[in-house]
């Protein structure tokens, strides 16, 4: 194996927000133009439109370390969260909004999106969800590549203690992430292939630019990813996490195993890479059940309980989040299988307002209540 310096894995979070209408609950599918003009004079280029008018983006500056994206992402939810209210609307954070109707949605009249209308039709007028991306700095390409095949055995994990779309157009589909069900109706998502270097990885991007099939590598939308736009690896399989401090956590974890995965790199050593069907099951497997449910353990050939996974995962990161700063935001992770992911905690949450004598429909607004207290809580002035 060839010599790498060491990665800087400098991180950056981006996370996708809806706006709702406090008084029905429902998407806010005309927000005032205002609303993003203040958040761009506040924030700059920290915060951008997405495909439907009903979204707002935000994207963290580079930070060195855990501690420097807690203090962007609380201002930045803040910010936005103050505006939102600032022109009658409320801010939230989940993958799907429990009720709202795709079909009612207008996309934001920029010729990115205007383009994507027209290449990818009905696929894409479905978008009506959320996620959330952590880049982390791998400034070699080759190492880049090579961290990228190795990290796609963690994607399920992840995206297990993120998930929190239970619900679509007003039905629970007892799927956790029913965001990806939707987002997997698109071309060129899931898994990556495996590559040999980033050459193998470029010629594939060159070919299909050539033959018309894409633009550039930014319509490659694997669950993980070179970004098209930064020196780093894009983690994509998460939901947006309504809870900050879960945001934080799974961000320090992908941290933390890239390290890992570079000291077995200057070991000569590497994780195994397994065939993609088997990533894909348990990517499955994460989406439907969550935290709450098991995985396959490959090494032992069997179904373990999540937890017990975790365990493991943070036994082999426990070297790394000490060495970058984050030992209490990798352990939340254990606090986040106690209580539930957010998809669990709706599901909750509505169960509870049914079994009170609730129709379906007051119960899902009680969800939206919910959804709304939680993507603020912690935050000051929230």
């Amino acid at each position: 194996m060839s010599a790498f310096s060491a990665p800087s894995l400098t991180i950056g979070i981006e996370e996708e927000y809806l706006l709702v209408d406090p008084e029905t609950r429902d998407l806010a599918a005309d927000p005032p133009a205002g609303l993003m003009e203040e958040c761009e004079k506040e924030l700059g280029g920290r915060v951008t439109p997405e495909f439907l008018r009903a979204q707002i983006e935000i994207g963290t500056a580079v930070c060195k370390n855990i501690k420097q994206a807690r203090a962007e992402l609380t201002e930045l939810r803040t910010c936005v969260s103050r505006v939102a209210k600032n022109h009658g609307l409320r801010l939230m954070a989940a993958s799907t909004h429990p009720f709202a109707e795709w079909e009612k949605q207008h996309h934001t009249a920029k010729e990115r999106y205007d383009n994507l209308v027209k290449d990818m039709a009905g696929a894409i007028r479905r978008m009506l969800i959320c996620g959330m991306h952590v880049h982390a700095c791998i400034e070699d390409e080759d190492l880049r590549i090579d961290l990228m095949n190795q990290i796609s055995y963690f994607l399920p994990h992840l995206l297990a203690l993120s998930t929190s779309s239970p619900f679509w157009a007003g039905q629970n589909m007892g799927i956790k992430s029913c965001r990806l069900t939707v987002f997997d109706g698109m071309p060129r998502t899931g898994v990556p292939d495996r590559f040999s270097s980033f050459a193998e990885y470029d010629r594939l991007i060159q070919e299909m630019v050539e033959c018309g099939a894409l633009e550039d590598s930014s319509k490659l939308w694997w669950d993980v990813r070179p970004s098209a736009r930064f020196p780093t690896l894009e983690m994509r399989i998460t939901d947006v996490c309504t809870r900050m401090e879960d945001a934080l956590t799974i961000a320090a974890i992908y941290q933390c195993l890239l390290r890992m995965l570079y000291r077995l790199r200057k070991r000569n050593q590497r994780w195994r890479i397994y065939p993609r069907t088997l990533v894909m099951e348990n990517r499955w497997l994460a989406q439907r059940r969550s935290c709450a449910g098991e995985m396959i353990d490959f090494g032992h050939r069997q179904m373990s309980p999540f937890g017990d996974l975790l365990d493991d995962i943070l036994d082999l990161i426990h070297e790394d989040a000490d060495a970058l700063g984050c030992v209490a935001e990798v352990q939340h992770a254990r606090e986040i299988v106690r209580r539930g992911s957010s998809a669990d905690r709706q599901i909750a949450v509505y169960q509870k307002a049914m079994d009170e004598g609730a129709d379906s429909r007051e119960a899902l607004v009680k969800v939206v209540d919910h959804l709304l207290e939680e993507t603020v809580h912690g935050l000051p002035d929230a």
